[in-house]
């Protein structure tokens, strides 16, 4: 029976959050009724669905989520476990966009879970599990071997990776191709003449270290260009540890007079070590870096960039944990964005 309320049955939250019974007093429509609608139940007419969600956006009514995990089991909410002291320039911003474009419309939120570097990575993870704080997880910093992944594959937990692992396990992942992002970069500087070449690498232990140191020594060997060790610091590095490290290296005989950046905020204390040694960008040395917004031009037009969104990473990582989550198999929910060109500066 559609039980109808009264002004005296309309009650609000501790905090006059509007409920349930708030739209089904302002909709005159009984609680059950209103609750199928804004769920698009296909037994609810179509101008009742549309009459009571468009009071619902106007009064701002949101679902009580311990209500919700109450009658479903669920939490309506997607966990981005973040180590925000290694994560630079637009990244988080960026990819917490993508995400929270993609889920807007769906009855899911975000919560972003961070961690520090002092921790073990796999501790917000299990955090999550163990309280049953989401119903789905977005991880980054992925490794080859990933307990992360292991562990909530095991739970039947959806998630997706930022970037691959190398286990031999199927789960959704976007990544961007570093492989062909440090192979073509190595081209473009060869293209240039230019015959020494030093890679600034992503942090060892995490997959795609490998995909672009592989991508830049087979390069090298194509082209015949020969590399310059620049292992003693990684894009994790402070940005005037990577800048002392530059201008050192730019002071032996055999420097390099081409690098491969990838990350924007490193390539930054690329071009300070550079000028520190007394070089001049363009002229005796040329870079290629990575970019995820359009800054390095504003800083030296000399420089070569490629883009990476990570605002397209957050969008496609929150469609591949929502598509699990509404039953797609996983292996179906995997994505690889490639580079673009390398960019000049165009004034």
């Amino acid at each position: 029976m559609d039980r109808r309320v009264t002004k005296k049955d309309d009650e609000t939250s501790a905090g006059g959050r509007p409920t349930l019974k708030t739209l089904a007093f302002m909709t005159g429509l009984g609680v059950t009724t209103v609750s199928r609608a804004l769920k698009d139940a296909p037994e609810i007419g179509a101008e009742t669905r549309r009459r009571v969600q468009l009071v619902a956006k106007q009064i701002g009514y949101r679902p009580n989520r311990a209500g919700v995990r109450l009658r479903t089991g669920k939490t309506n909410v997607i966990s981005l476990v973040l180590n925000t002291e290694n994560e630079l320039m637009s990244f988080v911003s960026d990819i917490i966009y993508g995400v929270t474009e993609v889920i807007a419309d769906t009855p899911y939120h975000l919560i972003v879970t961070p961690y520090s570097r002092s921790q073990d990575p796999l501790d917000p993870v299990r955090y999550l599990v163990e309280t049953g704080s989401a119903d789905g997880v977005i991880i980054s910093r992925t490794q080859p071997n990933d307990p992360r992944a292991r562990y909530l594959l095991e739970r039947g937990i959806p998630f997706a990776t930022h970037g691959r692992t190398d286990m031999g396990l199927v789960h959704p992942y976007h990544d961007f191709d570093n492989y062909a992002f440090a192979n073509e970069a190595v081209r473009h500087l060869a293209g240039r003449g230019r015959r020494r070449l030093a890679l600034l690498t992503p942090p060892v232990g995490l997959t795609y270290h490998g995909h672009a140191v592989n991508g830049f020594t087979d390069a090298l060997s194509e082209v015949g260009a020969s590399e310059v060790p620049f292992n003693t610091v990684t894009i994790d590095h402070s940005i005037e540890q990577i800048r002392m490290r530059t201008a050192q290296l730019m002071q032996r005989k055999d420097r390099p007079d081409g690098f491969v950046s990838s990350a924007a905020a490193a390539t930054l204390a690329i071009v300070a070590g550079i000028e520190d040694a007394g070089l001049k960008l363009g002229q005796d040395v040329d870079v290629v870096s990575k970019q995820s917004s359009e800054l390095l031009h504003l800083f030296r037009r000399e420089l070569f960039v490629v883009n990476e969104s990570f605002r397209l990473a957050g969008s496609e990582l929150a469609r591949a944990v929502l598509g699990w989550i509404g039953g797609k198999e996983p292996g179906s929910l995997q994505s690889l964005s490639k580079p673009g060109e390398v960019l000049p500066y165009r004034g």
